[in-house]
């Protein structure tokens, strides 16, 4: 009995013996790092499964566009594992919707991963106007449309447009990535579905961009249905600035006077506790009151809705010059000119225009593609995102304030619209090597102002409308050798302006602003310059005007109103209907001035092709 009890006692040391050396730090330590490199090696198999690190596509670069949807290059693997996870990495959170009569406008939070190229791969999507939301925020079913355009708007938001659903559905539309099966904040198919709780505007009524200009804010608004050329009475409005958290409470905070109001441009006082801060006003939330009144008494105060933010006075995309000035820049609003612009641009830049500024109303022609290219070419291009439909004046006064720091003139005119030098006077034949205007012309005679007189701040300029001159295509060489039969007598005038002199009202009326005290304009005799306005051009050009104008106070073309107006086609009506004798019509005059010009200067010798046929020539 006692000899078992004391062979227990020793199995009992030996398997404590053994206990401790187990547990002993060196043997810890080994246990330890088997456990490790076991970890490891499984965490390399894991990734090895989800990014192909053998595959093409992993490059650095990928990662970040593998978030904003991989394109169809990509490996198919990583597009899956973010597919799997991207509606918790990149919800689209939509901050406002403004309803066009054509489209819906949503403004989307720019998180600096949102690009253009990601249009594809996004969706717009509709809900029913009379299905109840069940309780985990679906709608069942709902119509998915592709979306229209994306493009990167200011420095807060980029813009999706997205097509009208049917009368059925709401025009509320949410955005999400195509394909996708996940769930975005609670929501079913990738919807964010905090974005339903969005307001939305009717582009009627709204404040839909601000810029600061010094001590001030410069708002521009629908619906305030003020006068055509005409300054306003801004006591009956008010200016409103959402500081904090607007975008969750929706309040505004501090309350200033309106300083001037014209057509759809109000200027703002800043509040006192952002004057001098610049860095604080920019991306602030900005709106106007407006006094309605019944019986020439006040009514009631309203606030118009807002989608503006204040930029800042230096503007995206602005190009700084160290030297002082441009003398010379120009500034316009497009809408599909893609075929038109690089004419356009390259012969006005011979004639010494320094600074181009390009207003992009809704393009959808590939335009920002030739703009980046003649910017790469040296020719100083920048391309505005602007939206707002019908606001050439807003525009127009928009892109003066943008362009006073650059610029000691700035031209403000159409794509269709060339400046041409007639003849060469006998006093300045001594400066020309031949009979037409030289090189730099045009800035040559900015410059002639800017040293002779500091009261002209407005030069005019008479236009001659050109008609199709015959032709029943589009003129290989371009329009400014094509078309050269025009109306005998002239109609309007464009301008030439200085920015610094422009009334504070910022106020214009088709192309020519209004001027402060003590500044004049003057009218450049015809003998000096004019502009051929290619206004009637081969049918098919000419007709893509009809789908709407730019101009504010012009009618549509399919509107009855002002048909005896010189905004208007003489006896075509209101159809899209091509006349018999198209081709014939606006001819009075035989005009190819500027067509020899063009041919006697710009010509290359070598292939006889024109700047904007040489590049043609390179992209065939």
């Amino acid at each position: 009995m006692s000899s078992t009890s004391d062979q227990r006692r020793k199995r009992k040391r030996i398997l404590r013996q053994s206990d401790s050396s187990l547990l002993s730090l060196p043997h810890l330590l080994s246990v330890r790092s088997l456990v490790l490199c076991f970890s490891f090696f499984t965490f390399l198999y894991l990734l090895s499964r989800t990014v192909p690190f053998a595959s093409s596509a992993f490059h650095p670069v990928l990662v970040v566009s593998s978030l904003s949807l991989l394109s169809s290059s990509s490996s198919s693997t990583g597009a899956q594992s973010v597919q799997d996870f991207d509606s918790f990495l990149y919800p689209l959170r939509i901050e406002n919707r403004v309803l066009f009569p054509d489209h819906v406008l949503l403004l989307v939070k720019n998180d600096g991963l949102l690009k253009k190229s990601v249009v594809d791969e996004l969706e717009c999507v509709y809900f029913g106007r009379t299905v109840l939301s069940t309780s985990n925020g679906s709608s069942g079913d709902f119509p998915v449309l592709k979306v229209l355009s994306f493009d990167e708007y200011d420095e807060f938001r980029s813009v999706v447009r997205c097509p009208l659903p049917s009368v059925n559905y709401s025009a509320d539309a949410n955005l999400r990535w195509s394909g996708r099966n996940g769930v975005s904040g609670g929501g079913e198919k990738g919807l964010w579905l905090d974005n339903r709780r969005v307001n939305s505007c009717s582009w009627e009524n709204v404040a839909y961009a601000a810029a600061l200009d010094g001590g001030t804010v410069v708002v521009f608004v629908k619906g305030l249905n003020l006068r055509a050329d005409r300054e306003s009475d801004p006591s009956q409005f008010s200016c409103h600035f959402g500081l904090g958290k607007w975008e969750t409470n929706g309040r505004y905070v501090l309350r200033t006077k309106a300083l001037t109001a014209a057509q759809e441009v109000v200027r703002c006082s800043l509040p006192r506790t952002l004057m001098n801060k610049p860095d604080k006003v920019k991306g602030i939330r900005v709106t106007i009151g407006a006094t309605h009144y019944f019986h020439a008494r006040a009514h009631k105060h309203v606030l118009i809705p807002s989608v503006a933010k204040v930029s800042g006075s230096g503007f995206e995309g602005q190009k700084k010059r160290m030297a002082g000035k441009y003398e010379l820049c120009v500034c316009t609003m497009v809408w599909n000119q893609a075929s038109a612009i690089r004419e356009w641009i390259m012969y006005h830049s011979w004639l010494g225009v320094e600074r181009w500024f390009i207003y992009d109303n809704n393009s959808d022609d590939g335009i920002d593609e030739v703009i980046l290219e003649l910017d790469l070419e040296n020719y100083n291009v920048t391309r505005h995102v602007w939206p707002w439909i019908k606001t050439q004046e807003a525009g127009f006064s928009h892109c003066a304030l943008r362009a006073r720091a650059e610029c000691e003139w700035v031209s403000f005119m159409d794509v269709d619209e060339y400046f041409y030098f007639p003849y060469s006077p006998p006093r300045h034949q001594r400066f020309r090597k031949s009979s037409y205007a030289g090189q730099n012309s045009l800035r040559a005679l900015v410059a002639n102002f800017s040293s002779s007189s500091r009261t002209i701040a407005e030069i005019r300029t008479t236009c001659h409308s050109f008609g199709p001159s015959g032709l029943n295509s589009p003129p290989s060489q371009g329009v400014t050798v094509g078309y050269t039969c025009r109306l005998q007598s002239p109609e309007r005038h464009k301008s030439i302006v200085r920015p610094d002199a422009l009334d504070t009202t910022l106020l214009n009326v088709v192309h020519h602003f209004h001027l402060k005290k003590g500044f004049r304009y003057i009218n450049l005799p015809q003998s000096t310059a004019i502009i051929n306005h290619y206004k009637y051009q081969v049918w098919e050009v000419f007709r893509a005007k009809f789908y709407r104008r730019v101009a504010t106070y012009v009618a549509d073309w399919q509107e009855n109103q002002n048909e005896g107006s010189r905004d208007r086609a003489p006896g075509l009506g209101t159809e899209a209907i091509e006349p018999p004798d198209w081709p014939q019509r606006f001819c009075e005059v035989w005009d190819t001035g500027l067509r020899d010009c063009v041919l006697s200067n710009l010509v290359d010798l070598s292939t006889g092709l024109l700047p904007w046929e040489r590049h043609s020539a390179l992209s065939d």
